[in-house]
């Protein structure tokens, strides 16, 4: 283990957690952050020469899509669904007093 965290690394790491951390906790806080920055390292030993740089592993493409009118303003045909109309709008019972 190449890495070794202080104690002042783990008391300001539960500050900005707002985490209250035994001792005992604290102890294993800093063999895992120790084992993280080992695993790390051993990821940094990696040749990566030649890979492109990825954000996800299948390929994605732009969704978006023009913004297309299908249908006209059809208010008239919609309106006769109503059971009552007024100026145009569906008229419909008041729910709240």
């Amino acid at each position: 283990m190449a890495n070794i965290i202080s104690d002042e690394t783990i008391e300001y790491v539960g500050i900005l957690a707002k985490l209250e951390l035994s001792d005992k906790e604290k102890e294993q806080a800093k063999k895992d952050m120790g084992s993280m920055l080992d695993y790390i390292d051993k990821l940094n030993e990696l040749d990566t020469k030649g890979v492109e740089p990825m954000s996800h592993v299948f390929p994605v493409h732009n969704v978006f899509r023009e913004d297309i009118v299908t249908n006209n303003d059809d208010r008239d045909n919609i309106l006769k669904n109503a059971p009552e109309e007024k100026d145009g709008s569906f008229m419909v019972p008041k729910t709240v007093d």
